[in-house]
């Protein structure tokens, strides 16, 4: 069944597009429009617009562009339906119709929908099992232990698996439609000996995974026992890609949003603990191998990314790697330093709170002066030969800084520990960075690929364009264009949208460019139409703007008939059809003084 169209325009009108993509995306406000990094490619400059007067978003990068809905099915990989039930939800409006189909892709809605449901039935039992004092009495004991307060407890909904081979299969079997699509998650599995359901999850702590949007997609079980494995993790599966995921987004977001800043840690009890802490603007990485994805969604997120990992060989490592992730980005990146032997729980347990905010996040080093320290573990200064190799190093990497304030600073930095001329560092780093300039300049030659150039569009497409977005917004425009030029566009995404136009305004539409996209099912004509709406342009046409570009059109459409007619004409001569091309001529004639008679009119 189809969703009613005056339910999805109710909701289209409840929600503000600004506030739903900035949830996503880091804005700012630039004129009339917002902008901020594309989520859909990487980009060190804003090129991505979203206008809260047409509801609508349009990249100028890689093209992307629609309005809520389709937003939302891109960045969350969701049909249109589950994306209208997403907005509906936070419109507070009743669909009042239900998403599925029989069709194939309905079907998958269906089992992702299951899946989802079924993993919030379990965060609900396992958080019950856990604060029931008849059941969660080891695990409340552990995390009371661990210095966790009911207050975290209930924020990040954790539970408790009791110690039974049947406790969740049971549940699952009673509550849920098919049983067996929580297979899929690893929450349950079968006995070889008898293909029955048993739990996996025993006598575990159970910390929920949930998506960006608070959704449970994933449990980690840590054992409470001398069982193997410590922690045991549900698979990966249609709604869990762990390199997507960061711990504590959903609860972070509006910290981070406030404050402009995230934490990255590394585990779960690091930002449980940090965020007991006072530090909500923390998530975790799931484990100390951060994920483009992951990275990407930090630098759309806040302007400051502290990292801090574990003090350990491993987490100084992975920092370093983490960092450079950013390196083509203008974010400022930072690295908090834990102390040896600590990870952040430890710490906050050991020294409060108070101290891991002020020594350890607010005494956070710059990239730079990390990455010195990072090379420095690595070398025995006390050794000439290390000592250069060191300097080096560092030379090469202040080579690469950005702006020359930095660059200065570092280098006198060099200069004072090692005592060496500030004008030798200089002129070693100027020769560094040419050398790496040449690099990078014969690698692009390289891969260069010889490509069409972004050339200015000819006058009559510019013409077309600016006609069909004078359309989307006038019917006085779309009905004079209708009787002077009807079909006769060029390209046939022109003419496409011009004849849904002049069925929108035939329907007695009023214009409303947000809802006539919307009613588009083919997403290159809808993703066509926004980058035509966003066009810059003032509110009411100048004059004549119109009728020139209409006469652009014409002109063009003549010129393309007469060379048409042309070629048609040599052929007729070729062949001895001297008749044909007698003809021919005839009507090349009239369509030449028919571009007269209006080229006279136009002016």
């Amino acid at each position: 069944m189809r969703l009613q169209e005056t339910v999805i325009e109710e909701i289209r009108k409840s929600l503000d597009i600004v506030e739903i993509i900035g949830e996503y995306v880091q804005l700012r406000k630039q004129g009339k429009n917002y902008m901020g990094l594309c989520p859909f490619h990487s980009e060190r400059t804003p090129s991505f617009s979203v206008s809260p007067d047409k509801q609508l978003y349009h990249c100028f990068g890689c093209g992307a562009g629609g309005n809520l809905f389709t937003f939302i099915m891109e960045i969350e990989g969701l049909s249109f339906s589950e994306a209208a039930q997403l907005l509906a939800d936070k419109a507070k409006i009743d669909l009042g119709v239900s998403p599925v189909s029989e069709s194939a892709r309905q079907s998958e809605d269906r089992t992702r929908k299951q899946l989802v449901e079924g993993m919030n039935l379990l965060t609900k039992f396992y958080h019950y099992l856990l604060v029931t004092a008849k059941f969660g009495g080891p695990g409340m004991n552990y995390l009371e232990t661990r210095g966790f307060d009911s207050e975290m407890i209930e924020r990040f909904q954790i539970g408790y698996a009791v110690n039974s081979w049947d406790t969740a299969t049971s549940l699952i079997q009673r509550r849920l439609e098919d049983p067996g699509v929580m297979e899929k998650t690893g929450i349950i599995a079968r006995r070889g000996f008898d293909n029955k359901y048993f739990d996996r999850f025993r006598n575990r702590i159970i910390f929920p995974i949930f998506n960006h949007r608070g959704q449970t997609v994933a449990f980690a079980g840590r054992t409470l026992s001398d069982e193997k494995p410590k922690y045991l993790n549900t698979p990966e599966s249609s709604i869990f890609h762990k390199g997507s995921i960061l711990y504590g987004y959903h609860l972070a977001r509006p910290s981070i949003r406030k404050s402009n800043q995230v934490v990255l840690l590394e585990g779960y009890a690091d930002v449980i603990r940090a965020h007991q802490a006072g530090i909500t603007n923390s998530v975790a990485s799931m484990g100390t191998s951060l994920t483009e994805t992951q990275a990407a969604a930090l630098a759309r997120a806040a302007e400051t990314i502290i990292i801090c990992y574990d003090s350990d060989t491993a987490g100084i490592e992975a920092s370093f790697r983490a960092a450079g992730m950013f390196q083509d980005s203008d974010k400022i990146v930072k690295i908090a330093k834990m102390p040896e032997g600590l990870d952040p729980d430890d710490y906050i347990r050991k020294f409060g709170s108070e101290r891991f905010k002020s020594d350890v996040i607010g005494a956070s080093q710059t990239l730079m002066t990390f990455k010195m320290d990072y090379f420095r573990r690595k070398r025995n200064l006390s050794d000439e030969g290390d000592r250069l190799l060191y300097i080096e190093e560092v030379l090469r990497e202040i080579s690469a800084l950005k702006r020359a304030v930095e660059r200065d600073h570092y280098l006198r930095l060099l200069s004072e520990e090692f005592s060496i001329s500030l004008d030798a560092l200089k002129r070693q780093e100027r020769q560094m960075y040419k050398e790496a300039q040449k690099r990078k300049e014969r690698s692009e030659k390289r891969l260069f690929v010889p490509e069409k150039r972004n050339q200015i569009p000819p006058a009559f497409e510019m013409a077309e364009r600016r006609l069909l977005a004078r359309m989307m917004r006038s019917r006085e425009i779309t009905e004079h264009v209708q009787e002077t030029l009807g079909g006769s566009f060029t390209f046939e995404l022109h003419q496409a949208l011009a004849a849904y136009l002049y069925a929108y305004y035939e329907e007695g539409n009023s214009p409303d460019e947000g809802r006539f996209i919307q009613r588009l099912e083919d997403p290159v004509l809808q993703q066509k139409a926004v980058e035509l709406s966003m066009i810059p342009m003032s509110e009411q046409p100048e004059e004549r703007e119109i009728e020139d570009c209409i006469h652009q059109v014409i002109k063009h459409s003549k010129a393309a008939m007469i060379t048409d007619k042309e070629e048609e004409r040599k052929k007729a001569e070729q062949s001895g059809h001297y008749e044909r091309a007698a003809q021919l001529v005839s009507e090349i004639i009239g369509i030449k003084k028919q571009l007269d008679i209006r080229g006279h009119e136009h002016e």
